[in-house]
């Protein structure tokens, strides 16, 4: 049974920087993509950083460019979002999400991805 769990959100101020974490286990796919979603207030569920197992490309939402990077630690399992430069906006859960790859491309919405963790609120102050 697939499991992902995040861990590593809290308060910061605009400005300060985080570094989320997802322990991912139980799936047995050959290739993979995963990402980070996020949860505004209010708003719906975005991808914003996605990652293809095999060779590690990369692709960001226009909001996350140039300030978050997405990681992999295959020996643990485990998935970072690195985040700096937080605004305000950047409020909300995040999430980290799971699927099998069919391409290299693992861009997608919330209907692309079929296991979720249960997220982590990241929250930032002016």
């Amino acid at each position: 049974q697939t499991q992902l769990a995040e861990s590593g959100g809290g308060s910061v101020q605009a400005g300060g920087s985080l570094t989320l974490s997802c322990l991912h286990y139980g799936y047995r796919y050959d290739r993979s993509c995963m990402s980070w979603f996020r949860q505004a207030p209010g708003k719906g569920r975005e991808g914003i950083v996605f990652i293809y197992s095999v060779d590690g490309s990369t692709a960001y939402a226009d909001s996350a460019k140039g300030r978050f990077s997405i990681s992999q630690d295959d020996a643990k399992n485990t998935l970072y979002l690195h985040m700096i430069n937080l605004t305000p906006d950047d409020t909300g859960m995040y999430y980290c999400a799971a699927r099998a790859a069919s391409s290299r491309s693992c861009v997608g919405s919330v209907r692309d991805y079929d296991h979720w963790g249960q997220g982590t609120q990241v929250t930032v102050s002016s």
